[in-house]
């Protein structure tokens, strides 16, 4: 997928953030044809948080037989992915030869480094049932040192994440650690990925841990340090300072991501589906898509020409 900057704001009206809140950035919304995505990062006021330099929201969406998804092999540098879904299932392939149903909870981490192919669809036989779609499509940019790295695909189930309570909270760890819960997924920087259903009525506070944070609420109305906050937004949280995170609504829980890790080393740059420190490098990857230079994903015949 491409990656038109966004527009961030200063609050979820427009005035001042709450305590703790750096930056609101609000999604950009497109429709790819199967559902709708919301576009967190890269926003034209913040390229990363962390490590997480693409952050995109799937639906949530009803996918059939007249409507599937269908997302034709296409090309990766420079960065790793993280699929992960709160509804349906999506059916990966690769040029490594790796087939990868993924369904809620378990993770898909998709390492591109030198270059790597991929496609992602809906399983013909779960379609014929329908599927709701609805999960998070991030990309982690890789340490200048690993941009080249052998490219790798890891499959983690649900049941490999581990899961915790945190006072009325509960959490999966996707990726990283926090209140000495380590997810098993393997990252290349210091990172922060939490799942946190927090009940209505209840509250957690947000450690101040890590140089880089984002809170992205998925559903269910918050407030933070006491703000308003809008549902969708991306909230970048001040650095060293902790926040406390209530569920505010009536009727429904509040659903939430925390994002974040260790500064990257150094700005990256975005082009269409490659990320990389140098232009040179985007470049090539450029003219080696177009003349047919990457490797092909077994059992496809087509791919996702390069945007002109």
């Amino acid at each position: 997928m491409s990656s038109p900057a966004n527009q961030g704001t200063s609050g979820p009206s427009g005035g001042e953030p709450p305590g703790g809140v750096d930056l609101v950035i609000a999604p950009r919304t497109s429709d790819i044809g199967a559902f709708e995505v919301q576009r967190l990062l890269p926003s034209a006021r913040r390229r990363m948080v962390g490590p997480f330099i693409f952050v995109d929201r799937m639906g949530p969406a009803r996918l059939t037989p007249d409507n599937p998804l269908d997302v034709r092999p296409h090309p990766h540098i420079g960065l790793a992915t993280v699929t992960y879904l709160f509804e349906g299932e999506i059916l990966h392939r690769d040029s490594l030869g790796v087939v990868q149903k993924i369904e809620p909870g378990a993770v898909n981490l998709m390492t591109a480094g030198r270059g790597i192919v991929h496609s992602e669809r809906s399983d013909p036989a779960a379609l014929a049932k329908g599927v709701d779609l609805f999960g998070m499509q991030i990309w982690m940019a890789l340490p200048h040192a690993l941009e080249e790295t052998t490219p790798a695909f890891m499959h983690y189930p649900a049941n490999a994440l581990p899961r915790f309570r945190d006072g009325d909270a509960s959490i999966s760890m996707v990726a990283g650690s926090y209140r000495g819960e380590t997810s098993p997924v393997e990252t290349a920087m210091e990172t922060i990925y939490a799942d946190i259903a927090l009940p209505r009525g209840t509250r957690i506070a947000i450690p101040a841990g890590y140089e880089e944070r984002a809170l992205y609420p998925v559903r269910g109305r918050i407030a933070v340090s006491g703000g308003a906050v809008n549902t969708g937004d991306l909230l970048v949280l001040t650095p060293g300072t902790e926040v406390t995170v209530e569920a505010a609504g009536d009727a429904e829980d509040a659903r939430l991501l925390l994002l974040g890790g260790g500064a990257m080393d150094g700005p990256r740059h975005i082009w269409w589906n490659f990320v990389s420190s140098s232009k040179d490098r985007i470049e090539q990857a450029k003219a080696d898509w177009k003349a047919g230079r990457f490797p092909n994903v077994p059992n496809e015949t087509d791919g996702i020409p390069l945007p002109e």
